[in-house]
């Protein structure tokens, strides 16, 4: 008798926990994990492929151990690039104390105030969560105003002010210049209160293990349709996977790349294939998201739909060619956002009624068409509103429970706060007519 095919998963955080346990959910139960040290390191220590036999070999604490593999599942993450700032390390290359990078922010335990430093989703979403702690945070960003760059100038601005509301204090297009003990120095001679700082660098793909296996590189790890780096034996998934000619970053594509591949690796028919680029950062002060990029609201040939509501908190920009949204960007339209955002992802038509669906409207779905109930509220697992309707309708009345019954906010879990509000709405008796109809 044969010995069973051995997958080996090298790395850590939520894609290599999700590849092995899709992996067992199809039954694959011969999963080994090494699990790596954090993010920006290579997994456990000086590490090796000993591709010629197949081996994953460990160097830690003068003791090599050497991990056997039929199947080799690479899944390092992103290397934060630190910025050029007098006071962040120590004489020993060491953070100075108080100051946190990616992957310990969560460790914030200081009762004085925050400072989270950076431009991108991490820097917003980091924020968010520490002022919906009561923690008193302020965000400093570089560009005019946060996410600018995938948002523009008027979203962006709208979202400072959600961000306001929620208890962040905005410091945008302002440049850090030094750390010392409890502030950070601003170039307009500024200097902010920061018993803690949060750094939310921008990352690059670590690829130097792969690279030393002589593996294929270009800008992340290469690998094809069924995630296969240029070795058939390994595969690479996450942040520093490279597919379709791209990186395919932040944690819905490394989900959707993790449960792709437990299907190939269980021998089912399945390949990768890059849904176009999106944006919807885990926020608790507003909905926002970026489809598309934000050069194409201007592309050429397309034609603008926009809504700009500042007293109702809602803007909406999208770029139709035809039928079909080229780009959009969506601030304070939850529905419109996940509906908008499954219609870009699969190439479909927008409905008729665009107004109705930008101010969330019911109106009965076009034939053939799928009604914006269908629209995912879970975009990790695609837990659509009425099938969360339809388990709280069984019994499934807490978030907990929902979660157990479909599998919602058990991804990222950006999509929590909108699955807690729907079981508000609903435990409170309030009448949502489409829904009722359409169960």
């Amino acid at each position: 008798m044969s010995a069973p095919h051995t997958v080996l998963v090298a790395g850590g955080g939520p894609a290599a926990r999700r590849l092995t346990d899709r992996l067992r959910h199809h039954g694959h139960l011969n999963v080994r994990t090494v699990p790596d040290d954090g993010p920006g390191t290579p997994p456990t220590g000086e590490t090796r492929i000993d591709r010629a036999h197949r081996r994953f070999v460990t160097h830690a604490g003068g003791r090599e151990s050497a991990y056997a593999y039929d199947t080799l599942v690479l899944v390092p993450r992103a290397r934060p690039l630190l910025p050029d700032l007098p006071g962040l390390l120590d004489c020993g290359g060491r953070l100075t104390d108080g100051v946190l990078v990616p992957g310990t922010a969560a460790a914030v335990t200081s009762s004085g105030p925050v400072t989270v430093l950076g431009d991108g989703p991490p820097a917003v979403e980091r924020a968010s969560a520490l002022a919906a702690r009561g923690v008193d945070t302020t965000l400093v960003c570089s560009s005019s105003q946060p996410l600018s760059a995938y948002l523009g100038t008027v979203c962006g601005g709208m979202l400072a002010e959600e961000l306001a509301r929620a208890g962040v204090t905005v410091r945008p297009a302002s440049t850090a210049v030094r750390r010392t003990p409890g502030l950070l120095h601003l170039a307009d001679g500024t200097a902010l209160r920061a018993d803690t700082l949060v750094l939310c660098p921008d990352t690059a793909p670590d690829t130097r293990l792969a690279r030393a296996a002589g593996l294929r590189v270009a800008h992340g790890i290469v690998v094809d349709e069924r995630l296969r780096t240029s070795d058939p034996h390994i595969h690479a998934i996450g942040d520093c996977a490279e597919a379709g000619g791209r990186l395919n970053t932040g944690p819905g594509a490394a989900w959707e790349q993790a449960a792709t591949l437990a299907a190939i690796l269980a021998g089912r028919t399945a390949a990768y294939r890059p849904g176009p680029p999106a944006l919807r950062p885990r926020l608790h002060a507003t909905d926002v998201a970026a489809f598309g990029r934000l050069a194409d609201l201007d592309r050429p040939g397309t034609r603008l739909i926009a809504l700009t509501d500042p007293a109702g908190r809602r803007y909406a920009r999208l770029a139709l060619r035809g039928d079909h949204v080229v780009a959009a960007v969506l601030l304070g339209l939850p529905q419109a956002i996940a509906t908008i955002g499954l219609l870009h992802r699969h190439g479909r038509p927008l409905p008729a009624d665009r107004l109705g669906l930008l101010l969330d409207l019911p109106a009965p779905p076009a034939p053939g068409r799928e009604s914006a109930h269908d629209a995912p509220v879970c975009l990790c697992n695609n837990v659509s509103r009425r099938t969360l309707h339809t388990a709280w309708r069984a019994g499934a009345r807490t978030v907990p429970a929902l979660a157990g019954a479909t599998r919602a906010t058990t991804g990222c879990g950006g999509c929590g706060p909108a699955v807690a509000q729907l079981c508000g709405t609903w435990a409170a008796g309030l009448r949502d007519g489409e829904l009722e109809a359409a169960s």
